[in-house]
């Protein structure tokens, strides 16, 4: 059987978007296989077999269980569409590759010093950290979700420290950046890019709770300046689906602080509060779905 769109999950979190996704499918008349850990094998068979086939594939399980990686191999033999090509999404794991890309695309970032990974050299030559002005956030280059990040960090010593949690991760010395004070927000934001589709909500960096953009002129000029950027970004990145954390500065300069997160969280702001607005989500399922559909019309043809 045939199915224009696989989506691989296996995050119990992602359980309510995967019954948005479901509800979209079927309103658009999408074909939906949901591939999970308890029929992972069984699918993996039945696509060696013929029996089973897709036209899309959106993995958001092989990041952390390698067992699914064979969908994403299926998908590139059979020249089926992928919205986050394994390869392109490891490459954008690691923060410190991100920083020089963005860099060489002329993208504006934060002050930063890479180091290597403490097992490769536990002592570090003379670090100049007087650019970074007295306040830091520590980073290790290849996680996500917060782990190992020391906000707000003021000396070598903390930089040492940070280094032996995660020794075998280089690590990123990024200068703290200050939104301007403007309007009722901080302009701080966090943007969800899917398929060609700009989703910015205002971000509380202490709480991590999403706004979404009102109606207002305020919102209009930040949303135009994020939709040129976020595209940017697509481009260095080369993903279909990814959030980035962007700050307006004092010289009004948009500032990526936070380069490319995938897999983005998707748990829905009506179940966790600091969740995505629901209405974010949805419109994520239905870009997805969107371009299933024009895939298989494109197939069909």
């Amino acid at each position: 059987m045939h199915h224009d769109l696989c989506f691989a999950w296996n995050w119990e979190y992602d359980a309510d978007f995967a019954g948005v996704l479901t509800t979209t499918a079927e309103e658009q008349g999408v074909s939906l296989l949901q591939v999970t850990p308890s029929n992972l094998d069984a699918t993996g068979e039945e696509l060696r077999t013929g029996q089973t086939s897709f036209g899309t594939l959106f993995d958001r399980a092989s990041d952390s269980d390698p067992h699914f990686l064979h969908l994403s191999t299926w998908a590139a033999e059979h020249n089926a569409a992928n919205i986050n090509p394994h390869h392109k999404a490891q490459r954008a794991w690691d923060k410190a590759t991100m920083h020089l890309e963005f860099l060489s695309a002329g993208l504006v970032v934060p002050y930063t010093i890479i180091l290597p990974p403490f097992s490769q050299q536990a002592e570090l030559p003379s670090l100049d950290l007087a650019p970074l002005n007295g306040c830091f956030s520590i980073k290790p280059a290849g996680l996500g979700g917060g782990d190992g990040v020391v906000n707000h960090a003021h000396s070598f010593e903390q930089v040492q420290a940070a280094r032996q949690e995660y020794p075998e991760h280089k690590y990123l010395l990024q200068a703290h950046v200050t939104p301007v004070a403007h309007g009722a927000h901080a302009p701080w934001f966090r943007v969800l890019y899917c398929c060609g589709e700009t989703l910015p909500s205002w971000w509380d960096v202490d709480s991590h709770r999403y706004t979404p953009f009102g109606s207002g002129p305020e919102s209009g000029h930040a949303r135009s300046a994020l939709v040129s950027l976020m595209a940017r970004i697509a481009e260095v990145c080369g993903l279909g689906l990814f959030s980035t954390e962007v700050a307006l500065t004092s010289s009004y300069e948009l500032v990526a602080v936070d380069y490319v997160n995938e897999p983005p969280d998707l748990r829905l702001q009506s179940r966790a509060v600091d969740g995505v607005p629901d209405s974010i989500v949805e419109a994520i399922a239905r870009r997805i779905v969107a371009v299933a559909a024009q895939t298989s019309r494109h197939r069909s043809a």
